[in-house]
């Protein structure tokens, strides 16, 4: 089998549900940005060392994280009522309550926050960063999409989590390596 198909030559993409639609489609925003920010997660990893306990954790995090983004990417490209809906996993409570442990995890062992923070300090950090920013277009991109179609509840809280988390992962992953956080200095005139 090819590569490529052609079938999109025209603008347009096939959804899981064989229906086709514009590539411009909230729905292909929605999971574009997903599959986006999926690839950033990889980045992330490639700046793990495994020989560093938290980082090593982090790699099985990401990767099971990783693996929820296809979940997502799978939902957000098969409409509700679509009769292969019962081939994928729609996000659902219990894989908010997941993200919301690994928050915990993360975070239990960040300093206090006092102040705004940039996005600066280790690579690490500035990737995690990055994969934070990528994940709240693509919550927007989600709740976008559900001004006009039917999206899981769960996946928007799923997803506001997630941007949570890449906060507390990019302050730890400073923190692990001896980088304090970079404050914002408000502009005095």
């Amino acid at each position: 089998m090819k590569l490529y198909t052609r079938t999109g030559d025209d603008g347009t993409t096939g959804l899981f549900s064989g229906a086709r639609v514009s590539k411009d489609h909230p729905r292909i925003e929605a999971y574009g940005t997903v599959d986006e920010l999926n690839a950033v997660l990889g980045l992330v990893r490639c700046a793990c060392d495994p020989a560093h306990a938290f980082e090593r954790r982090l790699i099985d995090v990401l990767q099971a994280m990783q693996s929820r983004l296809f979940d997502i990417g799978a939902d957000l490209a098969t409409p509700e009522g679509a009769k292969q809906q019962s081939k994928i996993h729609r996000i659902d409570d219990r894989d908010v309550a997941e993200a919301e442990g690994w928050i915990d995890e993360v975070d239990g062992a960040n300093p206090p926050l006092h102040t705004f923070i940039m996005p600066a300090g280790t690579e690490l950090a500035a990737r995690l960063h990055l994969a934070r920013t990528v994940c709240r277009r693509a919550e927007r991109a989600i709740i976008s999409l559900s001004g006009i179609e039917p999206v899981g509840e769960p996946l928007l809280r799923y997803m506001n989590r997630l941007s949570d988390l890449f906060f507390a992962m990019a302050r730890r992953a400073n923190h692990e390596r001896g980088q304090a956080d970079v404050p914002w200095t408000p502009t005095q005139r």
